[in-house]
């Protein structure tokens, strides 16, 4: 049987998410600050961690909660990273377009809510 969480856009808007996030942590300033750092990289990974439980759920309600966690967990990619833009100006051309991610992401995760609500 097939992993259908793998091929949901949403999931894998968040795993390119959670790949930048730690390519960005990596090569810029945010690479010393340990603990901004490891903040990001956690929400960033419990983001696509979250959307991966859906496929190991059967309920619709269960899965509307770990689709609601996962937004959640979004929120805390959006704040450290506005945090980071500001704190460390030379990375705001890389950041804006993550933190563009954090505002498009849960849009699709309450679609697919929206789906299971159905």
């Amino acid at each position: 049987m097939g992993r259908p969480f793998r091929n949901l856009k949403g999931r894998q808007r968040t795993r390119q998410l959670a790949v930048a996030i730690y390519k960005l942590t990596s090569a810029s300033p945010l690479a010393s600050d340990f603990g901004l750092r490891d903040q990001l990289r956690r929400a960033a990974v419990s983001v696509c961690r979250n959307i991966a439980e859906v496929d190991t759920r059967q309920g619709a309600r269960e899965i509307i909660q770990f689709f609601c966690i996962a937004k959640g967990s979004l929120a805390e990619v959006s704040t450290p990273l506005d945090v980071a833009r500001k704190v460390f100006p030379g990375t705001a051309t890389a950041i804006s377009p993550l933190l563009l991610d954090c505002d498009e992401i849960p849009a699709m995760l309450q679609s697919l809510i929206n789906h299971r609500r159905e």
